[in-house]
């Protein structure tokens, strides 16, 4: 969907709300995969400080160049690779906080057994007790509906599918954050012992 079509790619209404619900503190290290939005980057990315580290994991140069924007508009230092999803450029147990960014479609595009893959990445990547924050897309309901343009369904990450995946491959808890303002916040968490959990059922 090109940009000027997508109320998720413009303005600057929700990063105040995706900062909050992310939640990075001074010092920590933060990495987002994919960027719809380069300002709400750079908002979340100043939160760690010169002490902490900002890494943008991108699957194309569009994307990556909205990230070095973002991080330029916010005065942060912020590492943009392009790289594929399913092979993250990244030491195991680098991270704090991992952020993925879905309100542009890039989990939906995805293959399912890629999905899964960028899934176990994050898993790999992230330290124990370390959090995956999604954000998606949602529909608005009442009175914002008829003023803002937005999706007519929810992105992957807001379907419902991305809590399965997400318990599938080990992360507990998996829980709805909130629902505000055309986005949805899922937030996942690596066990502290640093092992998949194994869902019940789950292959």
């Amino acid at each position: 969907m090109p940009m000027a079509l997508n109320p998720f790619l413009k303005g600057g209404d929700s990063q105040p709300l995706v900062v909050g619900m992310v939640g990075t503190k001074m010092g920590e290290r933060f990495v987002q995969i994919g960027c719809a939005h380069g300002g709400r980057l750079g908002e979340v990315a100043a939160k760690v400080g010169l002490s902490g580290r900002a890494v943008a994991i991108l699957p194309d140069e569009a994307s990556a160049e909205r990230a070095r924007k973002g991080a330029a508009q916010a005065g942060m230092l912020v590492e943009v690779e392009v790289a594929p999803m399913t092979a993250l450029p990244a030491a195991d147990r680098a991270f704090d906080v991992a952020v993925v960014d879905d309100t542009g479609g890039l989990l939906g595009e995805m293959r399912p057994e890629d999905r899964r893959g960028l899934v176990r990445e994050l898993f790999r990547i992230l330290r124990p007790g370390g959090r995956v924050v999604a954000l998606g897309a949602i529909p608005r309901r009442g009175l914002s509906a008829f003023l803002k343009r937005g999706p007519s369904e929810p992105s992957f990450a807001a379907s419902g599918a991305l809590h399965e995946l997400l318990t599938a491959d080990g992360f507990r808890p998996v829980r709805t954050l909130a629902e505000r303002e055309g986005l949805m916040f899922v937030e996942a968490v690596k066990p502290r012992d640093g092992r998949p959990e194994k869902a019940g059922g789950a292959g």
